[in-house]
Formats: C-alpha cells, structure tokens, sequence
C-alpha cells in the first residue's frame, strides 16, 4: 500500500489560496508607494495644527491626565520613521518604549497581520490556544534554552507569573529581593516591588522587598563587596524567608545602567547556595544586546531559574525551569494575546535567530558601537552639557545639564519637536538621563547620524 500524504489543513489551504496571496502583493505594493512620501523628518502640516490640538485635548479629558509627549500617530510609518496626526514626520528612537523593534509599517508584519485577519479568532486564550502558540513557545524555549514556557498578553503579567511561581515554589517564603532603582510593572506586585515612591503613591503594602545596591561603574570592586554584604544581611535577618531575587541586568527606567558578569555571579551564587530563585526580568533587554537574552551575553544561563520577556516579542511570556514548573492551577488568563501579535512576534523571533543580529560583529553591537561613537563625540565637543553615553547594544542613554530633571524633560520635548522621538529614565532619581532604543531591523548608520545631527543642533540652541 503506498502511504498517502495528510489531507490538508483547511486553514493552510486558505493561506495558500491565490487569493490570499495575491491581496498580500497587492498591499505590500500599495504601502511601498505610499512610503515613498515618508523618507525624511518633516513639520507639521499648518492645515491639520488646530485639528491635532483639539485631538489632544480630547484625549486628555479622556484620559484624566496629559500624554507625556504629544504623540498621536496617523497609522503609518516607514522603518525608523512614523508620522503623526498632524502630518509631522519624526524618527521614531525610542520605539514606543522598545516594541517597535521592527519600526513602522515593516511589509513582513504586514504579511502575518493579512495571516492573523483570515485567522478564526481576534484573540487566543489560555483554554483556546492555535498552532499559532505552540509555535511562538517553541521559538522563545529554543532562543532562552529553558524548559518551559508560559504565554501571556503583557510584561506586567509575565511578571506577576514570575513571582507567584517563586513563591509557590518556594513557600512559605514571602518576601522578594530587589535592586534599588530597579522598574518591575505596574500592577500592585510591580509598583511595590519598582523602587519609585510615586508609582506606589496610594496603593497598599501587598509584598516586603528588600534591596540592594546596584553596580557602579566607578568602583566596580568597592560596589560588589556592598552589594554580596546587603544581600548576606538581608538572607540572616530574614532566614528563609526570600522567595526570589529580581535582576533587570540592564537597568533601563533608572538610566540604562549595566552590571557584570562577576557582579552578578557574586549574587546568584549565593542566592543558590540559599535556594533563592534567580529571576531576570528581560522584558526590555531581551533581543536588545549581543545575545538574545541579557543572560547570555554576560554568560549567567547556568544561574537562571526564570526569565520575562515582552516588549519587541509582541507577545510577553514567562520562561522557566523545570525544577520552577509550578502546580497546575497557579497561572491561567482569559487571552495569550492577539493572534495579529502572536503571528508578528513568531516572525520577528525566526529573523532574530536566523539574522545577521548577534554576536560581538552582529548588527546590534555594531550599531552601538557606531552610535555610541557619535554621542562620545558630542560629550568630547560639550561637556558642559552632555554627559555618557550609557547603555549597552541596542539600548541607549545619555545625561544632558547634569541630569537635571525638568532640564531633561524640556529638552525631550525640544528634541520631539525637532523630530526625534525619545523619552526619559532616572526620573525621580538624580541624574535624569535621555532613554532612546533602536529600531534595530530598519535602522541605518545614515540615520543614526542624523539623529545625532538632531540632538547637536538642539542642545547648542538653549
């Protein structure tokens, strides 16, 4: 008997339907020629200024409070570029705070969003997931080489996973084990744990966190004795009571500080050595240095326990072990998330891993390295007004008038106004940095030095 091929999916019959593929040509034609028209910074049109006021006046009363930026966008962009309702064009470097990875109006998104639209259902549940699931957690195992993966809509969520797996597993520990300055969401586990008063202005105390300073660049041994003396006085004051430790091993709302590879194996050792789970939070620092995961590129795989990803994923998860495999009924939601998010992030995860991206030669060190050199250049030139730049791969900051606060936020506006998108970190916190984040896939060394042209021009005219 001659064995017979499987009877066909219908779903990838329609995929594959002439159809189908021949409306994909068509849009991607039809968003080629309008980019055309978006290939440069540009001001607003004055026939749409009064109309976009009244639209951001709108959405403030809206909202109850004012956006931090002016920034409402048309729905189309071009790469690093994105226009606005006001028919401004601006370089879009911080990327709606690290998402757009991909940049604007990228022709494979548009694929998998015509692939996501003739698919059944707008959203996927945790109790109704499609192939489409399976595949995106296949790539993240692949990528972090831990055992398991768990899918969720948001890095607050993949977040919150994260803990309640530590603590289950690790009960009756309660409490958690932070850095200072360190960002960890906003739900009321994320603000309590997030080291900003602010963000936890009103709320209750829902978790004990204890903290420890961070590395410092300045005295790099000095900083990492502090640091393994606060961790040992916090483990005897609180004797197996610590269910985890968080580490974001780039440091982004405080000011994109870096730690090292021995700083941190100075901590994780004796996390444990303690049975502390190790968890590093890579919702912004994943797919952003020379490695996908932050973790690899400072060597920690072997010290990981659980990871977090988001933001450029599209779609967020939570990774982790199998020793951390949590009983059954602990995490569920009612959505993974889009099916329009989980089709773009799978391919978005199968060009990072199959792309010239990583490695010391790989196109996010090289674009650092380039763009670093540029901002060196103008710390060199004005170093009376501009101070770094700090980061690392695809992250970037820099200090202008001493980290100033409201200094800082003027000139992001300045900056926005003159066609650069970024945005701020440290706020709260001396010194008050300037955030910017790479569209990595779409960028290129001509336009960086254009956006560092920008931020020359803007900070010679205070």
């Amino acid at each position: 008997m001659i064995d017979q091929p499987p009877p066909e999916l219908i779903a990838r019959a329609l995929a594959n339907d002439e159809r189908v593929l021949e409306a994909k040509k068509l849009l991607r034609s039809a968003l080629k020629e309008h980019q055309k028209k978006i290939t440069a910074i540009k001001p607003p049109v004055d026939a749409l200024k009064k109309g976009y006021e009244e639209l951001l006046s709108s959405l403030t009363e809206e909202r109850g409070n004012k956006l931090w930026l002016p920034y409402i966008g048309s729905g189309i962009g071009n790469g690093p570029f994105v226009e606005l309702a006001d028919g401004s064009i601006k370089y879009d470097f911080i990327c709606g705070i690290g998402v757009h990875y991909w940049g604007h109006n990228h022709p494979d998104l548009l694929d998998s969003g015509v692939d996501a639209a003739i698919s059944n259902t707008v959203m996927q549940g945790n109790f109704q997931q499609n192939i489409d699931s399976a595949q995106l957690s296949s790539l993240f195992l692949k990528i972090s080489r831990l055992d398991h993966c768990f899918l969720c809509s948001s890095g607050a969520l993949a977040n919150e996973n994260a803990f309640k797996i530590a603590f289950q597993k690790n009960f009756p520990a309660n409490r958690i084990l932070s850095f200072e300055r360190c960002f960890m969401g906003r739900t009321l586990a994320g603000a309590q744990i997030t080291d900003k008063p602010g963000f936890r202005d009103g709320l209750p105390m829902t978790l004990s966190v204890d903290y420890i300073p961070f590395y410092d660049t300045k005295d790099p041994e000095g900083s990492t004795k502090r640091s393994v003396e606060a961790l040992k006085k916090h483990i005897q004051r609180y004797p197996k009571q610590h269910a985890l430790m968080c580490f974001e091993l780039v440091q982004g709302e405080a000011g994109f500080y870096a730690g090292t590879r021995e700083f941190f194996i100075a901590l994780m050792s004796i996390l444990k050595e303690n049975k502390i789970a190790v968890f590093a939070d890579e919702i912004q620092s994943f797919g952003r240095t020379s490695q996908p995961f932050a973790y690899q590129h400072f060597d920690l795989q072997s010290y990981i326990d659980i990871a977090t990803v988001g933001k450029l994923a599209q779609t967020c998860a939570t990774l982790f072990t199998s020793e951390y495999n949590p009983r059954p009924a602990l995490l569920g939601h009612t959505f993974t998330s889009s099916t329009s998010a989980i089709k773009a992030g799978i391919v978005i995860l199968s060009k990072l891993l199959n792309g010239d991206f990583y490695g010391p030669n790989g196109k996010i060190m090289r674009l650092n390295r380039h763009f670093t050199s540029k901002l060196e250049g103008l710390a060199n030139r004005y170093p009376h007004l501009i101070q770094g730049p700090f980061g690392l791969g695809a992250m970037i900051g820099f200090t202008p008038y001493g980290g100033d606060e409201e200094k800082v936020k003027a000139f992001i506006h300045r900056l926005f106004h003159a066609g650069v998108i970024s945005f701020m970190a440290g706020g709260g916190v001396h010194p008050a940095r300037v955030r910017l984040l790479m569209p990595v896939e779409v960028v290129a060394e001509k336009e960086i030095d254009h956006v560092v042209e920008i931020i020359e021009a803007v900070l010679k005219s205070d």
